[in-house]
């Protein structure tokens, strides 16, 4: 490692040491384990912003493989490594600082009412955290899904956190095993990229994307040795990016997969914010980003992908226009601009989709705090009207 790059991993580990001070030590801490949270995100923001000005200063990106469970001889390579390009330097910058945001806000907003749990909250925050920058990192689709599944698992613990009551442990469990369904297909995707290419190495000239170009490629002049099971490459490598799709979309909270965000509005107002902003939902749109150089060969695919989130865009819209919680709008709100993001990506416009994805973190975030202080002030009143 070189340089400011030889910091990048204390980047996830500082939630990381927050989640478990929170859960061994909150309960004896002044304030249940906010304060460990907060210095944890807020070193993660600085290190996060470190990364992004040397990635924009030096044009040059990062690529370490930090841990190798099958070496690339065997038939395929399991590897967890980081990976640090402009596209991931940002995105750590947006979920660190909204991280800190709501870790500041929830110093206030759950400690002074005197919640019960709140180091069990503190605790499911850090880790929250924790798997979504190791999810934007990641190098490889299989890392990628590990960290994806655990900022599934860590939303069902932060919705559900008021589990003595009725509906948040019902809209905790809608949400995990709505977005479960996707993830199967996820899951079939991530199995056939290797199999299909041997690695699943997001960058490099051994990556699956530039493995893929290869193929397609008819002035090759080589021929590169894929496993397609008696299929065209082009109709292969579309089903992959479909099924990886499916994991997108139940995420993303793109139709037909919808149906959990609304519901997961019963967890704690800093969770919502969090989840809508800069976690979960927007784990879906950058794991398309991320895989665009392969989507960018599949034109089909990119047809259904602009489709759905064109669709999904207007349906959400005209859902939030009829709802009274103010919640429940900004619920609808969100899988309405995550839409707009995921047309924009299947229409070509992947800086587009990015910039959108980093202005709606900002605006989202605010919004979500500023309804809970208006909760707070209207003593627990949601209706608008």
């Amino acid at each position: 490692m070189a340089g400011v790059f030889a910091y990048a991993p204390a980047i996830a580990v500082l939630p990381l040491i927050s989640f478990l001070v929170a859960l061994l030590a909150g309960r004896w801490l002044p304030k249940k384990g906010a304060l460990a949270g907060i210095l944890a995100t807020a070193g993660s923001l600085g290190l996060s912003v470190a990364m992004l000005v040397t990635v924009v200063l030096d044009g040059e990106g990062y690529n370490e493989t930090l841990y190798s469970f099958v070496d690339a001889t065997e038939t395929f390579d399991l590897t967890f490594g980081l990976l640090i390009d402009p596209l991931s330097a940002a995105m750590l910058v947006i979920v660190s600082l909204i991280a800190f945001l709501v870790h500041v806000f929830s110093l206030g907003y759950m400690n002074d009412e005197g919640e019960p749990g709140l180091p069990r909250y503190y605790a499911g925050l850090g880790l929250f955290t924790f798997s979504m920058l190791s999810f934007v990192f990641a190098d490889n689709l299989l890392m990628a899904f590990v960290f994806f599944e655990l900022v599934g698992l860590c939303s069902w613990l932060l919705i559900g956190h008021w589990f003595r009551e009725d509906a948040p442990p019902s809209a905790a469990k809608k949400a995990f095993l709505v977005t479960r369904f996707g993830d199967y297909f996820f899951l079939v995707g991530v199995v056939g990229v290797l199999t299909t290419f041997g690695t699943a190495q997001f960058a490099g000239e051994e990556g699956f994307p530039a493995v893929a170009e290869h193929v397609l490629d008819p002035e090759a002049s080589a021929e590169v040795a894929v496993n397609t099971f008696g299929f065209a490459p082009e109709t292969w490598f579309a089903v992959l990016g479909l099924l990886v799709l499916g994991g997108v979309l139940g995420k993303s909270a793109q139709f037909p997969f919808h149906t959990w965000l609304p519901d997961a509005m019963e967890g704690p107002t800093p969770v919502s914010a969090l989840i809508h902003a800069a976690t979960m939902v927007a784990a879906g749109v950058f794991l398309v980003a991320r895989m665009y150089g392969f989507y960018a060969l599949l034109p089909t695919v990119l047809g259904i992908i602009a489709f759905t989130g064109g669709f999904t865009a207007l349906f959400a819209a005209t859902m939030g226009v009829v709802k009274n919680e103010i919640k429940q709008v900004l619920a609808y709100s969100t899988i309405s601009q995550y839409g707009y993001m995921m047309l924009a990506l299947g229409a070509g416009g992947y800086v587009a989709a990015f910039f959108h994805l980093t202005t709606h973190a900002v605006f989202k975030a605010l919004l979500f705090l500023g309804a809970g202080s208006v909760i707070i002030a209207m003593h627990h009143e949601e209706d608008m009207w």
